[in-house]
């Protein structure tokens, strides 16, 4: 694997990885002599470009990645041009201007982050390849199916494995942040003699709602989905949607954050998420311990037979789809819709970002199951609380628990979750701050909402995660996901 470095924030954001490089071909005066000596030594293959590529001008760098694609897969740094001014040197600034140590330290954080999603490293291609077809599991109703997806250029993506390394793990991310999309492209939609014509935006996402003249029945549902324009390079695009239809037995739906909620993510250290992205896949990564059959013994319900439906609201972008949903599949929990978001620098740090993005998304579910009673599943790392104790006083009829998975021991940040407690708890719903999800089962189990026996199978579940994280080998220590 050869890597084209233009920048040395591109060269400190490969090197930050701690990944096993190969070759790197470099623009001059972007390392010092020493450092190239120091790779060397470490078996890499370093050579300087022989004239500076200018990160900002897509045609010498595709000049460039021509020359130098006979060596075999090449990954290039690309620089977007509106990316040019948050990229700025701050180091710099005179010592009056300078923040105090521990905010300059997390804006240092923020701005590498930054550069990582603006900043993409894409793999080089003689010519742009085919495009495919992404489509995200969609929800509905028996009269109208809502779904969505995107249109992206096809970089080769590999089906995660368990054996493979952090190194391979790390390209595959690189690969699925740094996809190319592809705005204007026109899909048609079809169920059942129902039909739609849809048009990519300018990041290639796509929306549908599909009105049925006659109503299907409850359960999985599924939408052919033929790409028009571009046109195909070879025969036919088309990929088919997976729509969930509730069943009338369904009591209550569960709508669940994903991150330190499911599994841990570090979400509330952008840099240590990534980190840990990087090295980890569906397969290696592991949900907090017992929380697959706490979620399972939700979807069943107190009979066992409720099958009510799931739905994951996360703040995980959307290139992360495919994993996220791979990692469902694997770990045996319960499949339903995700609702990501957008990646970008503000929907990454901003929290009010979040909070919109959670609402919408949460009110969204609301306004098509409007008979429906929820079950709200977050954790105290990050607003998850305060959210829905926003819901609760819109909607005071609506919630039937929320679980929170302590994840914060912070005193201050106890005490503020307590105190939303009790503002959950005058409009007669619960928020029931929990460590883990043996002790959010027996509460569930108490208020009929899961069967009496299903505490007893989250801990022996729990139990059984314990063991096979005691029974891993020791080299697969940075792979696994520490449980509560």
């Amino acid at each position: 694997m050869t890597f084209l470095i233009l920048t040395r924030q591109g060269y400190d954001d490969l090197m930050a990885q701690g990944a096993t490089l190969e070759a790197i071909w470099v623009n001059p005066d972007v390392i010092s002599d020493d450092e190239i000596e120091q790779l060397r030594q470490r078996g890499v293959a370093l050579a300087v470009l022989p004239e500076r590529v200018d990160p900002q001008a897509p045609a010498e760098r595709e000049a460039a990645a021509l020359r130098l694609a006979d060596d075999g897969p090449l990954w290039i740094e690309y620089a977007p041009p509106d990316a040019a001014g948050a990229l700025a040197d701050t180091s710099q600034e005179a010592p009056s201007s300078r923040l105090p140590r521990a905010l300059q330290q997390a804006q240092e954080s923020a701005a590498r982050l930054a550069r990582l999603a603006g900043r993409r490293f894409k793999r080089f291609a003689a010519s742009d390849g085919a495009a495919i077809v992404i489509p995200y599991i969609g929800y509905g109703t028996t009269g109208r199916l809502l779904l969505r997806g995107r249109v992206l250029k096809d970089e080769g993506f590999v089906t995660p494995e368990a054996g493979h390394s952090g190194w391979r793990n790390l390209t595959e991310l690189y690969k699925r942040l740094g996809s190319d999309e592809v705005p204007g492209a026109r899909l048609r939609a079809r169920f059942q003699g129902a039909e739609q014509e849809i048009v990519t935006d300018d990041n290639g996402y796509f929306q549908a709602e599909l009105i049925l003249s006659q109503p299907v029945d409850a359960g999985w549902q599924q939408v052919a989905l033929e790409l028009l324009d571009p046109a195909p390079a070879a025969g036919q695009a088309s990929a088919t949607a997976e729509v969930l239809v509730p069943p009338a037995s369904a009591r209550f739906g569960i709508i669940s954050d994903i991150d330190d909620t499911v599994l841990w993510s570090n979400v509330t250290n952008k840099m240590r998420m990534l980190k840990m992205l990087a090295i980890s896949n569906a397969h290696t990564r592991k949900p907090f311990k017992g929380v697959a059959a706490f979620y399972r013994a939700l979807h069943a319900g107190a009979d066992g037979n409720e099958a009510n439906p799931l739905f994951y609201v996360s703040s995980s972008p959307w290139h992360l789809y495919t994993p996220l949903v791979d990692f469902l599949r694997s770990q045996n929990l319960p499949i339903g819709p995700l609702m990501l978001k957008e990646l970008g620098v503000k929907s990454l740090f901003g929290a009010g970002r979040h909070q919109e993005h959670k609402l919408a998304s949460i009110e969204r579910i609301f306004g098509t199951y409007a008979d429906l009673p929820f079950v709200l599943i977050g954790d105290s790392g990050q607003e998850d609380p305060e959210i829905y104790r926003e819901l609760v006083l819109r909607h005071p009829q609506r919630i039937k628990a929320i679980y929170i998975r302590n994840v914060n021991p912070d005193p201050e940040r106890i005490e503020a979750i307590d105190r939303l407690a009790e503002e959950v708890r005058a409009s007669g719903a619960q928020l029931v701050l929990v460590p883990d999800s043996e002790y959010a089962a027996t509460h569930a189990a108490g208020e009929g909402l899961i069967a009496a026996g299903a505490p007893a199978e989250v801990r022996a579940d729990k139990r059984g995660d314990e063991s096979a994280t005691a029974a891993a080998p020791a080299t697969a220590a940075t792979a696994s996901t520490p449980g509560a």
